[in-house]
């Protein structure tokens, strides 16, 4: 402490106790700035991890909606469009103003890629969406029969021919290599079927009974 005549109040020994004090704070402080810079670094990466986490798998989600949503979609499809659709008034589901290609009459593979990449959102890249069109996958348009047989069915059901007809089962499945467009986030190098290209293969099946 100075006095107005600007002398210490206090020993000189009391000085130098006090700049040594005043130092040992100032180092202290300085450790404390250097401790909170990587406890900021840390948390910032949790933090990202975590961000970068919730948006890549909620992305995912919806990538395996819509596959869900599309294979369901494309069974409805080809269900009201087997063999006998053209029976119907004005033919019906046949026409071609109510085909993904603008072909009349009964489904066929082609048609239901098409019709597939129709109801894609931009969000997703369709160069990268698979129909799979072996027996494993797809099966219930004329020349694609199901395997293994559909017990129960109509025996042309077990046809290749005749695979399309009301009562056979038409299966469709879809599917998507997914990469994280994320950085902290997996990615997928392999190809695994149904799947072409490197990525998660999500999937999704679906069944459904032809109407007509």
């Amino acid at each position: 402490m100075i006095n107005q005549q600007g002398k210490s109040v206090f020993p000189a020994s009391c000085d130098r106790l006090l700049a040594r004090l005043l130092a040992l704070q100032l180092r202290s402080c300085s450790r404390e700035r250097g401790a909170t810079l990587v406890e900021y670094a840390f948390v910032v990466l949790i933090f990202m991890g975590i961000l970068f986490g919730i948006s890549g798998f909620g992305h995912m989600l919806f990538v395996y909606h819509y596959l869900n949503n599309a294979a369901r979609e494309a069974t409805r499809y080809a269900a009201v469009r087997g063999s006998t659709c053209a029976n119907d008034a004005d033919s019906g589901s046949c026409a071609a103003m109510n085909s993904a290609s603008g072909n009349s009459g009964p489904t066929t593979a082609a048609d239901i890629k098409t019709y597939v990449t129709s109801i894609t959102p931009s969000s997703i890249e369709t160069g990268k969406l698979v129909v799979p069109t072996t027996a494993a996958y797809f099966c219930g348009v004329s020349g694609s029969k199901c395997t293994p047989a559909i017990t129960g069915a109509p025996a042309s059901c077990n046809t290749d021919a005749t695979a399309n007809g009301p009562g056979c089962t038409v299966k469709v499945t879809v599917a998507y290599p997914y990469n994280f467009i994320f950085p902290l986030l997996p990615t997928a190098t392999t190809i695994t079927a149904p799947c072409t290209q490197p990525g998660f293969c999500l999937t999704s099946t679906s069944q459904m009974v032809i109407v007509h």
